[in-house]
């Protein structure tokens, strides 16, 4: 057994330990995690000293991997006990994060596949998630089968979460993780999704197809596909199919688009890196307002929000409008020669932030038109009308994104934040149109 899959297991073991809460009490978790930190503080040196520190560990003689991960159980303990957070929701996440390390160290003695690698974890977390979840459910004496599709799909989502943290971010790091993890739970439970046994099935099996499609067709890195699957999972429960319709119409035609003439945008220097694979940087910043859309409708739907469910819909459509508008327009307008700057209508190099080409333009109208005809086809709350406010609302946040880099990007604004407030301006014009549209009527 190697030293990673030591501490590993150790480390599993500990988290094991979480489950003291629901069988004696928040008062013997404490007690538990006490004695953990204080034989992690005593402990300099030595066989076990080896066995569980990381490598920034040696340089103080201290366990401060162990001692910062005790800790954020303890936080999230507190939580539990001292909010809505249910315990359920806290020994989910302490397993999930403790088993799914577990696993991907075991697979990694097998292969040094990356994929391979996020699988492991993924699958050993979200198993021991539901171990936890259901487990802890059936202490406190509630009703377990009923709530198991549930129980998955809460699993799942953090597991995806926790993978994608954790390619991001230093082993060390898994505190973030922890505690990232459980506030996600810990809002999905409370907006109480209603999904059946075949319906998660399902959900899971068209997240991972989706996900799997797009590393193998290199339209997305690791952290890109756990960005996307994850944003795929929870559009899918909290919104359904129609919302993913419209989110996956930009993810493949955007991801394609890169392909688009690449060797010619590797020459003017135009070109995405990696092949033109996005990474979880450029998902999020396309993708985070309409993941935001999504939780919003849920809530909104389940009363927690005083606002119509329909804005968030229409919010959702015009930021993912935006996001497929300003990718075509880049993705295509790139390669051709003597783009203008977009204040000044002067000629720039290609590339240039800002730097706006016609073609560039009308396939960027064309991207928007594209999501406003999906969007009003799987939606009954959009019509024709609803459809032309989409298209607007594209071309708007499009509009946003080339002023924004004219002006901002660069000495204020990275790429991703100016794509953030791009899809922004696209998900606000949307849903303050619909509401204009039909007083000016």
């Amino acid at each position: 057994m190697t030293a990673p899959v030591g501490r590993a297991g150790v480390f599993a073991a500990l988290c094991t330990l979480s489950l003291a809460v629901p069988l004696f009490g928040p008062q013997v978790g404490a007690g538990v995690a006490g004695v953990v930190l204080l034989g992690a503080y005593l402990v300099p040196e030595g066989p076990l000293f080896d066995l569980l520190a990381y490598p920034g560990d040696y340089e103080d003689a201290r366990l401060y991997g162990l001692i910062t991960f005790v800790l954020a159980g303890v936080a999230l303990g507190l939580i539990a006990t001292a909010a809505s957070m249910s315990v359920a929701v806290f020994v989910g996440t302490i397993l999930l994060v403790g088993y799914g390390n577990l696993g991907e160290q075991l697979v990694r003695l097998r292969t040094d596949s990356d994929v391979v690698r996020v699988a492991g974890f993924c699958l050993a977390g979200s198993a021991a998630a539901v171990a936890g979840l259901a487990g802890t459910r059936a202490l406190a004496g509630d009703p377990v089968a009923t709530a198991l599709p549930v129980v998955v799909f809460l699993a799942a989502s953090g597991a995806f979460l926790a993978a994608l943290l954790r390619d991001m971010l230093l082993r060390s790091d898994d505190p973030i993780v922890v505690l990232s993890v459980g506030l996600l739970l810990w809002l999905l439970a409370e907006l109480g999704p209603s999904v059946g046994r075949l319906e998660i099935v399902v959900a899971l099996a068209v997240t991972v197809a989706l996900g799997y499609a797009s590393y193998s067709l290199e339209t997305a890195s690791v952290a890109g596909m756990l960005t996307g699957v994850l944003l795929v999972l929870l559009t899918i429960v909290l919104g359904g199919y129609g919302w993913v319709a419209v989110l996956v119409s930009f993810f493949a035609i955007g991801g394609l688009s890169t392909k688009f003439r690449y060797d010619r945008k590797t020459e003017l220097g135009v070109a995405e890196d990696n092949n033109g694979a996005r990474g979880s940087g450029n998902v999020l910043g396309n993708a985070a307002v309409a993941l935001v859309a999504v939780l919003g409708y849920a809530a909104s739907d389940a009363g927690l929000l005083p606002y119509e469910p329909e804005l968030f819909l229409f919010a959702f459509a015009g930021s993912i409008a935006t996001a497929m508008s300003d990718t075509l327009s880049s993705e295509i307008g790139s390669v051709f020669d003597r783009p203008r700057l977009i204040t000044t209508l002067e000629p720039v190099e290609p590339g240039t932030d800002g730097g706006v080409t016609w073609q560039g333009e009308l396939a960027g109208l064309t991207g928007a038109v594209v999501v406003a005809a999906i969007a009003a086809g799987v939606f009954p709350e959009i019509d024709l009308v609803g459809g032309a406010i989409v298209a607007a609302a594209g071309v708007v946040g499009m509009t946003v994104d080339s002023l924004l880099g004219a002006t901002l990007e660069g000495p204020l604004l990275g790429n991703q934040s100016v794509n953030f407030f791009a899809t922004l301006s696209g998900a606000l014009a949307s849903a303050a149109l619909v509401v204009v549209v039909p007083l000016l009527g």
